[in-house]
């Protein structure tokens, strides 16, 4: 019996760390026009579309993600929130919600995918991240009870597998929550080295956790500023970074994660 086309595989545009007010505009055009030519079913942003919170900075970044693709799920980072101003204190995320998105653990369905993003960013915390108990029950909830088939994805600012210093709080917990429903991918921001990991969980379950590099932003840390292009199929994650280099954006590293338990990464260029 003849099954038919295979169907192509779902895209997603990934970017981080924009930090709008430390960037190069000439950058921030060339990105929308190298984004808008991957045509993603989703666009991921994870975290620090500012570099200080400033409502002139907000301004700056609607305008850029206004010019990407949609539909897209955006979610904050540590440079989202004043930095020491009274409205840390009483109104943290005011001018996120008001320029940004409204939504602080923002929810899309669609087909092929299911995405949650958390607000891992409190304001009692200077840099690193936190997730609270009940944004992990909300991952189990709404990413554990995905169509089956579908990419269970969740979105945040701070890597779970940082350690140290920038270890999560609440790590523990969302990890354990990411097994129970079976979340497929993590995306995260935050470092400014683009990165792919697999992570094994005591379950038995294994996700893919994508990092992405500072999109347009001049904090580099020792490598250029990049995005990642992310295919998926019923078997594979495929991850291709794609690096800003001499005014113009490049394939550079590309990593496979097989779907599965205990499947390894394959590099393959």
């Amino acid at each position: 019996m003849n099954a038919g086309p295979a169907r192509p595989p779902l895209v997603i545009a990934h970017l981080s760390d924009l930090h709008i007010g430390a960037h190069l505009p000439q950058v921030a055009r060339t990105l929308v026009d190298d984004v808008s030519a991957a045509a993603p079913a989703l666009l991921v942003v994870t975290g620090d579309c500012t570099m200080r919170a400033r409502t002139s900075q907000f301004s700056q970044a609607r305008a850029v993600l206004e010019r990407l693709p949609v539909p897209r799920l955006v979610v904050t980072g540590n440079h989202d929130i004043p930095l020491l101003t009274l409205g840390r204190l009483v109104a943290p995320y005011a001018r996120y919600r008001s320029w940004i998105d409204a939504e602080l653990d923002p929810r899309l369905d669609l087909p092929g995918v299911r995405a949650l993003g958390l607000q891992t960013m409190p304001r009692w915390r200077w840099k690193s991240g936190r997730v609270s108990g009940e944004q992990s029950a909300l991952v189990e909830d709404f990413l554990g009870s995905a169509p089956v088939g579908a990419l269970r994805l969740l979105a945040v600012h701070h890597p779970p597998s940082a350690g140290g210093l920038a270890r999560m709080l609440g790590r523990a917990a969302l990890m354990r929550a990411a097994a129970a429903a079976r979340v497929d991918i993590v995306l995260a921001g935050h470092t400014h080295v683009p990165a792919v990991r697999a992570i094994d969980l005591p379950s038995g379950h294994q996700l893919a956790e994508v990092v992405a590099g500072t999109a347009t932003s001049t904090r580099l840390r020792g490598v250029p500023r990049s995005w990642n292009v992310i295919r998926v199929d019923a078997a594979h994650i495929r991850v291709e970074q794609r690096y800003e280099i001499a005014g113009e954006w490049r394939t550079g590293r590309v990593v496979s994660v097989e779907r599965g338990a205990g499947r390894p990464l394959r590099t393959l260029c």
